[in-house]
Protein backbone atom coordinates (compact mmCIF):
# COMPACT_ATOMS: atom_id res chain seq x y z
CA UNK A 1 0.00 0.00 0.00
CA UNK A 2 1.74 3.30 -1.36
CA UNK A 3 1.47 6.31 1.38
CA UNK A 4 -1.67 8.18 -0.69
CA UNK A 5 -3.77 4.97 0.10
CA UNK A 6 -2.23 3.95 3.68
CA UNK A 7 -3.45 8.46 4.40
CA UNK A 8 -6.88 7.70 3.32
CA UNK A 9 -7.38 4.02 4.11
CA UNK A 10 -5.06 3.13 6.90
CA UNK A 11 -6.53 5.40 9.25
CA UNK A 12 -10.10 5.53 8.27
CA UNK A 13 -11.13 7.97 10.87
CA UNK A 14 -8.15 10.35 10.41
CA UNK A 15 -8.08 10.04 6.67
CA UNK A 16 -11.20 10.96 5.66
CA UNK A 17 -11.82 13.61 7.98
CA UNK A 18 -8.26 15.33 6.47
CA UNK A 19 -9.69 13.94 2.91
CA UNK A 20 -13.27 16.20 3.43
CA UNK A 21 -11.31 19.21 5.39
CA UNK A 22 -9.49 19.79 1.92
CA UNK A 23 -12.69 18.57 -0.26
CA UNK A 24 -14.43 21.77 1.69
CA UNK A 25 -11.23 24.03 1.31
CA UNK A 26 -11.54 23.26 -2.26
CA UNK A 27 -14.93 23.96 -2.81
CA UNK A 28 -15.35 26.77 -0.49
CA UNK A 29 -12.46 28.53 -2.93
CA UNK A 30 -14.44 27.63 -6.05
CA UNK A 31 -17.60 28.99 -4.52
CA UNK A 32 -15.44 32.49 -3.29
CA UNK A 33 -13.81 33.20 -6.55
CA UNK A 34 -15.39 35.75 -8.48
CA UNK A 35 -17.21 35.46 -11.83
CA UNK A 36 -16.04 35.41 -15.00
CA UNK A 37 -16.03 38.91 -16.86
CA UNK A 38 -18.17 40.06 -19.24
CA UNK A 39 -15.54 40.43 -22.39
CA UNK A 40 -16.67 43.57 -24.61
CA UNK A 41 -14.07 44.36 -27.62
CA UNK A 42 -12.46 47.50 -28.97
CA UNK A 43 -11.50 48.00 -32.11
CA UNK A 44 -10.10 51.20 -33.76
CA UNK A 45 -6.91 52.91 -34.96
CA UNK A 46 -4.31 53.78 -32.27
CA UNK A 47 -1.40 53.98 -34.56
CA UNK A 48 -0.44 56.15 -37.83
CA UNK A 49 -1.18 59.61 -39.08
CA UNK A 50 -5.18 59.55 -38.61
CA UNK A 51 -5.23 58.14 -34.84
CA UNK A 52 -6.46 60.13 -32.76
CA UNK A 53 -9.87 59.47 -32.95
CA UNK A 54 -8.91 55.87 -32.33
CA UNK A 55 -6.95 56.78 -29.08
CA UNK A 56 -9.63 59.01 -28.10
CA UNK A 57 -12.35 56.18 -28.66
CA UNK A 58 -10.67 54.00 -26.79
CA UNK A 59 -10.12 56.19 -24.07
CA UNK A 60 -13.86 57.34 -23.94
CA UNK A 61 -14.73 53.66 -24.14
CA UNK A 62 -12.70 52.61 -20.92
CA UNK A 63 -14.46 55.49 -19.15
CA UNK A 64 -17.61 53.93 -19.67
CA UNK A 65 -16.08 50.58 -18.41
CA UNK A 66 -14.75 51.51 -15.50
CA UNK A 67 -17.52 53.69 -14.30
CA UNK A 68 -19.78 50.48 -14.65
CA UNK A 69 -17.37 48.17 -12.88
CA UNK A 70 -17.17 50.80 -10.01
CA UNK A 71 -21.24 50.80 -9.90
CA UNK A 72 -20.53 46.99 -9.08
CA UNK A 73 -20.83 45.49 -12.94
CA UNK A 74 -23.60 43.95 -14.49
CA UNK A 75 -25.59 41.30 -12.10
CA UNK A 76 -22.13 41.02 -10.29
CA UNK A 77 -19.85 40.26 -12.88
CA UNK A 78 -16.91 43.10 -14.45
CA UNK A 79 -16.36 44.11 -17.23
CA UNK A 80 -13.57 43.82 -19.09
CA UNK A 81 -12.59 45.26 -22.58
CA UNK A 82 -10.07 43.87 -24.91
CA UNK A 83 -8.35 47.04 -26.73
CA UNK A 84 -7.27 45.90 -30.88
CA UNK A 85 -5.61 48.33 -32.92
CA UNK A 86 -6.83 47.82 -36.76
CA UNK A 87 -3.85 49.94 -37.97
CA UNK A 88 -6.33 51.37 -41.03
CA UNK A 89 -5.67 48.14 -42.70
CA UNK A 90 -8.65 45.87 -43.23
CA UNK A 91 -6.97 42.14 -43.03
CA UNK A 92 -6.05 43.71 -39.74
CA UNK A 93 -9.21 45.02 -38.42
CA UNK A 94 -10.85 41.70 -39.81
CA UNK A 95 -8.24 39.24 -38.03
CA UNK A 96 -9.07 41.22 -34.54
CA UNK A 97 -12.70 40.83 -34.77
CA UNK A 98 -11.87 37.31 -35.43
CA UNK A 99 -9.35 37.07 -32.17
CA UNK A 100 -12.26 38.70 -30.19
CA UNK A 101 -14.82 36.59 -30.53
CA UNK A 102 -12.55 33.78 -30.11
CA UNK A 103 -11.82 35.23 -26.49
CA UNK A 104 -15.85 35.61 -25.96
CA UNK A 105 -16.60 39.18 -26.37
CA UNK A 106 -20.43 39.91 -25.90
CA UNK A 107 -20.17 43.12 -28.37
CA UNK A 108 -17.91 45.43 -30.12
CA UNK A 109 -16.78 49.04 -29.69
CA UNK A 110 -15.55 50.69 -33.24
CA UNK A 111 -14.05 50.88 -35.75
CA UNK A 112 -13.78 53.78 -36.49
CA UNK A 113 -13.06 54.98 -40.06
CA UNK A 114 -15.48 53.79 -42.48
CA UNK A 115 -13.49 51.76 -44.45
CA UNK A 116 -12.54 49.28 -41.46
CA UNK A 117 -16.48 49.63 -40.55
CA UNK A 118 -17.08 47.86 -44.27
CA UNK A 119 -13.94 45.82 -44.13
CA UNK A 120 -15.41 43.94 -40.67
CA UNK A 121 -19.11 43.73 -40.66
CA UNK A 122 -18.98 40.49 -42.84
CA UNK A 123 -16.77 39.06 -40.30
CA UNK A 124 -18.96 40.34 -37.16
CA UNK A 125 -22.24 39.19 -38.99
CA UNK A 126 -20.94 35.39 -39.30
CA UNK A 127 -19.93 35.51 -35.82
CA UNK A 128 -22.76 37.06 -34.90
CA UNK A 129 -21.31 40.03 -32.33
CA UNK A 130 -23.26 43.28 -32.01
CA UNK A 131 -21.12 45.95 -33.28
CA UNK A 132 -21.44 49.87 -31.89
CA UNK A 133 -19.07 52.05 -34.00
CA UNK A 134 -18.92 56.03 -32.57
CA UNK A 135 -17.55 57.35 -35.93
CA UNK A 136 -18.41 55.27 -39.43
CA UNK A 137 -21.11 57.03 -41.40
CA UNK A 138 -20.85 55.42 -44.45
CA UNK A 139 -24.10 54.66 -46.47
CA UNK A 140 -23.17 51.42 -47.88
CA UNK A 141 -23.94 49.97 -44.27
CA UNK A 142 -27.05 52.01 -44.05
CA UNK A 143 -30.56 50.24 -44.14
CA UNK A 144 -29.50 46.98 -44.17
CA UNK A 145 -30.48 44.12 -41.44
CA UNK A 146 -27.32 43.26 -39.90
CA UNK A 147 -24.82 43.50 -36.69
CA UNK A 148 -23.65 46.84 -37.42
CA UNK A 149 -25.06 49.69 -35.11
CA UNK A 150 -23.93 53.43 -35.29
CA UNK A 151 -23.92 56.44 -33.01
CA UNK A 152 -23.14 59.18 -34.97
CA UNK A 153 -24.92 60.30 -38.59
CA UNK A 154 -24.60 59.23 -42.32
CA UNK A 155 -22.83 60.94 -44.57
CA UNK A 156 -25.30 61.96 -46.76
CA UNK A 157 -26.70 64.05 -43.34
CA UNK A 158 -23.09 65.45 -43.37
CA UNK A 159 -22.04 66.11 -46.43
CA UNK A 160 -25.58 67.95 -47.79
CA UNK A 161 -25.66 69.68 -44.65
CA UNK A 162 -22.33 71.66 -45.79
CA UNK A 163 -22.93 72.05 -48.91
CA UNK A 164 -26.12 73.94 -48.35
CA UNK A 165 -24.66 75.76 -45.41
CA UNK A 166 -21.72 77.08 -48.34
CA UNK A 167 -24.37 77.80 -50.70
CA UNK A 168 -26.98 79.78 -48.14
CA UNK A 169 -23.87 81.91 -47.55
CA UNK A 170 -22.53 82.26 -50.27
CA UNK A 171 -19.06 81.16 -49.56
CA UNK A 172 -18.57 78.96 -52.61
CA UNK A 173 -19.48 78.38 -55.69
CA UNK A 174 -16.77 77.30 -57.52
CA UNK A 175 -15.26 74.19 -55.46
CA UNK A 176 -11.90 72.44 -55.45
CA UNK A 177 -11.56 69.13 -53.88
CA UNK A 178 -8.49 67.31 -51.80
CA UNK A 179 -9.40 63.80 -50.64
CA UNK A 180 -7.64 60.84 -48.98
CA UNK A 181 -7.49 57.26 -51.13
CA UNK A 182 -6.66 55.95 -47.47
CA UNK A 183 -10.51 55.72 -46.58
CA UNK A 184 -12.10 55.73 -50.07
CA UNK A 185 -15.62 54.64 -49.11
CA UNK A 186 -15.85 57.42 -46.42
CA UNK A 187 -14.09 60.36 -48.39
CA UNK A 188 -15.72 59.21 -52.32
CA UNK A 189 -18.98 58.68 -50.41
CA UNK A 190 -18.48 62.36 -48.95
CA UNK A 191 -17.51 63.95 -52.10
CA UNK A 192 -20.81 62.43 -53.88
CA UNK A 193 -23.28 63.65 -51.53
CA UNK A 194 -21.63 66.66 -51.07
CA UNK A 195 -21.56 67.07 -55.08
CA UNK A 196 -25.15 66.16 -55.51
CA UNK A 197 -26.71 68.71 -52.96
CA UNK A 198 -23.59 71.34 -53.99
CA UNK A 199 -24.65 70.78 -57.61
CA UNK A 200 -28.76 71.01 -56.91
CA UNK A 201 -28.12 74.41 -55.49
CA UNK A 202 -26.33 75.76 -58.63
CA UNK A 203 -22.59 75.12 -57.13
CA UNK A 204 -20.09 73.30 -59.17
CA UNK A 205 -16.88 71.27 -58.44
CA UNK A 206 -14.34 72.47 -60.80
CA UNK A 207 -11.25 70.27 -59.70
CA UNK A 208 -10.32 67.26 -57.73
CA UNK A 209 -7.10 66.04 -56.32
CA UNK A 210 -6.48 62.81 -54.64
CA UNK A 211 -3.44 61.56 -51.99
CA UNK A 212 -2.86 58.76 -50.25
CA UNK A 213 -2.32 59.74 -46.56
CA UNK A 214 1.09 58.65 -45.00
CA UNK A 215 2.52 58.37 -48.63
CA UNK A 216 4.92 60.55 -50.15
CA UNK A 217 2.31 63.00 -51.19
CA UNK A 218 3.46 66.54 -50.79
CA UNK A 219 0.74 68.98 -49.31
CA UNK A 220 2.28 71.83 -51.14
CA UNK A 221 1.95 70.33 -54.40
CA UNK A 222 -1.67 69.56 -54.22
CA UNK A 223 -2.13 72.78 -53.03
CA UNK A 224 -0.35 74.52 -56.24
CA UNK A 225 -1.89 71.94 -58.41
CA UNK A 226 -5.91 72.95 -57.07
CA UNK A 227 -4.71 76.70 -57.08
CA UNK A 228 -4.33 76.53 -60.58
CA UNK A 229 -8.21 76.34 -61.31
CA UNK A 230 -10.50 78.81 -61.40
CA UNK A 231 -12.24 78.20 -57.57
CA UNK A 232 -13.86 80.45 -54.56
CA UNK A 233 -13.43 77.41 -52.23
CA UNK A 234 -12.01 74.57 -51.30
CA UNK A 235 -13.05 71.26 -49.65
CA UNK A 236 -10.85 69.14 -47.92
CA UNK A 237 -11.60 65.37 -46.88
CA UNK A 238 -9.30 63.93 -44.69
CA UNK A 239 -8.13 62.76 -41.19
CA UNK A 240 -7.17 66.01 -39.08
CA UNK A 241 -3.32 65.90 -39.43
CA UNK A 242 -3.93 65.91 -43.16
CA UNK A 243 -6.27 68.26 -43.14
CA UNK A 244 -4.17 70.40 -40.89
CA UNK A 245 -0.96 70.27 -43.18
CA UNK A 246 -3.04 70.89 -46.30
CA UNK A 247 -4.49 73.80 -44.93
CA UNK A 248 -1.21 75.54 -43.87
CA UNK A 249 0.11 75.40 -47.26
CA UNK A 250 -2.89 76.18 -49.32
CA UNK A 251 -2.51 79.58 -46.74
CA UNK A 252 0.96 80.53 -47.80
CA UNK A 253 -0.11 80.37 -51.35
CA UNK A 254 -3.62 82.24 -50.50
CA UNK A 255 -4.77 83.49 -47.63
CA UNK A 256 -8.42 84.74 -48.15
CA UNK A 257 -9.63 81.54 -49.63
CA UNK A 258 -12.62 79.88 -47.75
CA UNK A 259 -11.77 76.13 -46.69
CA UNK A 260 -14.37 73.75 -45.47
CA UNK A 261 -13.75 69.95 -44.47
CA UNK A 262 -15.11 66.80 -43.55
CA UNK A 263 -16.23 65.66 -40.29
CA UNK A 264 -13.58 63.34 -40.03
CA UNK A 265 -10.93 66.24 -40.10
CA UNK A 266 -12.79 67.92 -37.02
CA UNK A 267 -10.98 66.84 -34.10
CA UNK A 268 -8.46 68.46 -31.40
CA UNK A 269 -5.56 67.20 -33.71
CA UNK A 270 -7.00 69.67 -36.10
CA UNK A 271 -6.38 72.93 -33.91
CA UNK A 272 -2.92 71.79 -32.34
CA UNK A 273 -1.03 71.34 -35.72
CA UNK A 274 -2.85 73.89 -37.59
CA UNK A 275 -2.82 76.89 -36.05
CA UNK A 276 -3.02 80.20 -37.65
CA UNK A 277 -4.23 78.37 -40.89
CA UNK A 278 -7.10 76.86 -39.64
CA UNK A 279 -8.72 80.05 -38.48
CA UNK A 280 -12.09 80.40 -40.13
CA UNK A 281 -12.24 77.31 -41.52
CA UNK A 282 -15.42 75.30 -41.51
CA UNK A 283 -16.76 72.01 -40.29
CA UNK A 284 -19.94 69.92 -39.84
CA UNK A 285 -20.99 67.96 -37.11
CA UNK A 286 -23.42 66.74 -34.70
CA UNK A 287 -21.48 67.58 -31.93
CA UNK A 288 -20.95 70.69 -29.44
CA UNK A 289 -17.97 71.14 -27.41
CA UNK A 290 -19.50 74.24 -25.96
CA UNK A 291 -22.52 71.90 -25.06
CA UNK A 292 -23.37 72.98 -20.90
CA UNK A 293 -25.30 69.76 -20.89
CA UNK A 294 -24.55 68.74 -17.43
CA UNK A 295 -23.76 64.60 -19.07
CA UNK A 296 -21.61 66.32 -20.95
CA UNK A 297 -20.24 68.57 -18.87
CA UNK A 298 -19.34 66.06 -16.11
CA UNK A 299 -18.30 63.65 -18.44
CA UNK A 300 -15.68 66.38 -20.19
CA UNK A 301 -14.18 66.84 -17.13
CA UNK A 302 -13.62 63.02 -15.96
CA UNK A 303 -12.05 63.25 -19.22
CA UNK A 304 -9.77 66.37 -19.09
CA UNK A 305 -8.46 65.11 -15.18
CA UNK A 306 -7.66 61.49 -16.70
CA UNK A 307 -5.87 62.20 -20.00
CA UNK A 308 -5.42 66.00 -20.29
CA UNK A 309 -6.76 66.53 -23.48
CA UNK A 310 -9.89 67.57 -24.98
CA UNK A 311 -12.21 63.77 -25.57
CA UNK A 312 -13.82 65.33 -29.06
CA UNK A 313 -16.21 63.67 -30.88
CA UNK A 314 -14.47 60.66 -31.01
CA UNK A 315 -14.33 60.51 -27.14
CA UNK A 316 -18.08 61.41 -26.49
CA UNK A 317 -19.37 58.81 -29.31
CA UNK A 318 -17.12 56.08 -28.17
CA UNK A 319 -18.84 57.00 -24.54
CA UNK A 320 -21.90 56.83 -26.19
CA UNK A 321 -21.56 53.35 -28.15
CA UNK A 322 -20.18 51.80 -25.03
CA UNK A 323 -22.91 52.95 -22.79
CA UNK A 324 -25.41 51.45 -25.04
CA UNK A 325 -24.14 47.91 -24.94
CA UNK A 326 -23.56 48.00 -21.41
CA UNK A 327 -27.59 49.36 -21.16
CA UNK A 328 -28.66 46.41 -23.45
CA UNK A 329 -26.69 43.93 -21.34
CA UNK A 330 -28.34 44.85 -18.14
CA UNK A 331 -31.46 45.07 -19.52
CA UNK A 332 -31.60 41.85 -21.78
CA UNK A 333 -33.58 39.38 -20.94
CA UNK A 334 -33.72 35.67 -20.37
CA UNK A 335 -33.54 34.41 -24.09
CA UNK A 336 -32.52 36.95 -25.34
CA UNK A 337 -30.01 38.21 -28.10
CA UNK A 338 -28.09 41.48 -27.62
CA UNK A 339 -29.09 42.46 -30.77
CA UNK A 340 -32.76 42.02 -29.95
CA UNK A 341 -32.26 44.01 -26.57
CA UNK A 342 -30.75 46.74 -28.87
CA UNK A 343 -33.75 47.06 -31.14
CA UNK A 344 -36.48 46.65 -28.09
CA UNK A 345 -35.00 49.46 -26.15
CA UNK A 346 -34.02 51.56 -29.15
CA UNK A 347 -34.02 55.29 -27.68
CA UNK A 348 -30.51 55.53 -25.36
CA UNK A 349 -29.21 58.92 -22.97
CA UNK A 350 -26.31 60.08 -24.84
CA UNK A 351 -23.67 62.82 -23.22
CA UNK A 352 -25.33 65.59 -24.78
CA UNK A 353 -28.20 64.24 -26.27
CA UNK A 354 -30.58 61.42 -26.66
CA UNK A 355 -30.61 59.31 -29.80
CA UNK A 356 -32.65 56.43 -31.20
CA UNK A 357 -31.88 53.52 -33.70
CA UNK A 358 -34.25 52.18 -36.60
CA UNK A 359 -34.79 48.76 -37.34
CA UNK A 360 -31.43 48.56 -38.92
CA UNK A 361 -29.27 49.80 -35.99
CA UNK A 362 -28.68 53.15 -37.92
CA UNK A 363 -29.16 56.64 -35.64
CA UNK A 364 -31.39 59.06 -35.31
CA UNK A 365 -29.99 62.13 -33.69
CA UNK A 366 -31.75 65.83 -32.82
CA UNK A 367 -29.41 67.55 -35.01
CA UNK A 368 -26.27 68.42 -37.08
CA UNK A 369 -24.38 71.70 -36.67
CA UNK A 370 -22.01 73.81 -38.88
CA UNK A 371 -19.22 75.18 -36.79
CA UNK A 372 -15.99 77.43 -37.22
CA UNK A 373 -12.72 77.62 -36.28
CA UNK A 374 -12.29 80.77 -34.11
CA UNK A 375 -9.53 81.71 -31.29
CA UNK A 376 -8.47 77.97 -31.81
CA UNK A 377 -12.01 76.63 -30.78
CA UNK A 378 -14.60 75.30 -32.68
CA UNK A 379 -17.74 77.71 -32.37
CA UNK A 380 -21.06 76.54 -33.60
CA UNK A 381 -22.37 78.72 -35.82
CA UNK A 382 -25.83 76.80 -37.10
Amino acid sequence: MNKANFWLQGKPGRGIGAFLVVLSLVLAGTACSPPEPIRIGFIGGTSGRGADPGIAGRDGAQLAIERCNQQGGISGRSIELLIKDDAQDPETARKAVEELAARGVEAIIGPMTSDMGLAVTPVVNRQRIVTVSPTVTTEELTGKDDYFFRVTSTTRIFATTNARFQLREKRMRRVGVIYDLGNRTFTENWLRQFRQAFEEGGGSIVAQKTFLSGKDTSSMDLAKDLLTNPIDGILIIANSMDSALLCQQIRKLNNKLPITLADWGATERLLELGGRAVEGVTVVQTFDRNSSHPSYVHYRKTYLDRFKREPGFPGVYAFDSANVILEALSRRKRGQSLKEALLTIREFKGVQSHFSFDDFGDVRRAHVSMSVVKNGQFVVIE
